[in-house]
């Protein structure tokens, strides 16, 4: 397993602890739809890093892509959770338009997905 890899566990792993967090203070604050919209987004995405990862490192997928996906599937998720936290706590987001960034940059992430289970095992 490359550095980068493990690596992109452990920000899967901090993805998963945060959205359980950010659950937990939307199941106890009232108003708190944002919070669990960002906490989803969280879970759902860590998942889908450490699935990435998994089949690209067993050669399932075309291993630069399925990486690329995961990465962006941590950039992503980090800036859509992020802006939603940040408007709940501060009333502000991280900059414009950063959470349709985030979701954008998923929708490409999943599809980066797709082409990297299509495309030819590398040698």
């Amino acid at each position: 397993m490359s550095r980068l890899s493990r690596i992109l566990i452990v920000l899967a792993a901090i993805m998963g602890a945060d959205g359980v967090i950010l659950a937990a203070a939307a199941a106890h604050g009232a108003e708190a739809s944002r919070l669990a919209s960002a906490s989803s987004m969280l879970l759902f995405h860590a998942s889908a890093v450490l699935g990435a990862v998994a089949l690209a490192d067993r050669g399932l997928l075309h291993a630069r892509l399925g990486i690329a996906s995961a990465i962006g599937f941590v950039i992503a998720a980090s800036l859509f959770a992020g802006d939603l936290t940040l408007r709940q706590y501060a009333g502000h987001g991280l900059f414009p338009m950063a959470a349709p960034t985030g979701g954008t940059l998923l929708i490409a992430s999943w599809l980066a997905l797709g082409v990297a289970a299509a495309w030819p095992r590398q040698g």
